[in-house]
């Protein structure tokens, strides 16, 4: 079976996530997708809500399994589940600039390799940052996220800080 994973906060899960994981279902028989948790970042949603809604997003789609990523490295996680590949969207030159050092430390590490799938060009200017942002200033982001996530956006919930167990 080949397998993928692809990682990510998904803080929220946005169409651009979703137009990559549903590439990379098409290239691998079973793809992961992993919410991480990182100290240093401030959550809107709490680690179980971004789980909720990658799941209720992404329950359509066969071959996709949502998963906590939990605590360790991304190349321990791989190995653990029997991962060939980690899938990443690239939606410029500076995330390749930012993608790759972590695509060879995690080959080295497992042996794990990084597919790179190109963003289609109308999600080039999407960011859950910038999603975030413009929700909190009123903006219609309806175009951009599923509806499970505005709806949770809509509530107007105060952002999280959240540790890893969250």
């Amino acid at each position: 079976m080949r397998r993928a994973v692809c990682p990510g906060s998904f803080d929220p899960i946005h169409n651009g996530h979703l137009e990559v994981i549903a590439r990379a279902a098409g290239l691998f028989d079973e793809v992961i997708v992993a919410v991480s948790t990182n100290q240093a970042k401030k959550y809107r949603f709490t680690l179980t809500e971004r789980l909720e809604m990658a799941r209720e997003t992404l329950a359509s789609l066969k071959g996709i399994v949502v998963e906590p990523v939990g605590e360790g490295l991304l190349a321990e996680y791989c190995r653990q589940r029997g991962v060939s590949a980690i899938v990443k969207g690239l939606r410029s030159s500076s995330d390749f600039d930012y993608e790759l050092p972590m695509a060879t430390m995690n080959r080295q590490l497992s042996g794990v390799e990084t597919v790179f799938l190109p963003a289609e060009a109308h999600y080039l200017h999407l960011s859950s940052t910038l999603i975030k942002e413009v929700a909190g200033l009123g903006g219609n982001v309806s175009d951009y996220v599923p509806r499970s996530v505005q709806r949770r956006m809509l509530a107007g919930e105060p952002p999280h800080n959240q540790h890893p167990k969250g």
